[in-house]
């Protein structure tokens, strides 16, 4: 294999791991932002403050933190359906 080839192969090979590395870094909070992004848009007039410490409470995942985040959210007065639907998002 000539050297240009070996040089193509392993620029195209750092370019695939350093592009994976980037796609799957923002993956961690994406799931917090999901889950309040749920909420705000099936209950507009929720407290954006509660819904995100509801939402990182529910991202430790487990059945408590799935509880607490669901009280959290029900307390401000989310539907049922919302408040579930969105803690099970977080921790995802």
């Amino acid at each position: 294999m000539s050297l240009a080839r070996r040089i193509a192969a392993a620029g195209g090979t750092l370019s695939l791991a350093v592009g994976g590395l980037v796609a799957a870094a923002p993956t961690a909070s994406a799931t917090v932002q999901g889950c309040t992004r749920h909420v705000l848009e099936k209950a507009p007039n929720s407290a954006t403050e509660l819904v995100e410490d509801a939402c990182k409470t529910g991202a430790d995942g487990g059945e408590e933190a799935f509880k607490d985040c669901y009280h959290l959210l029900r307390g401000d007065y989310v539907p049922a359906v919302v408040a579930a639907d969105s803690c099970r998002k977080a921790p995802k």
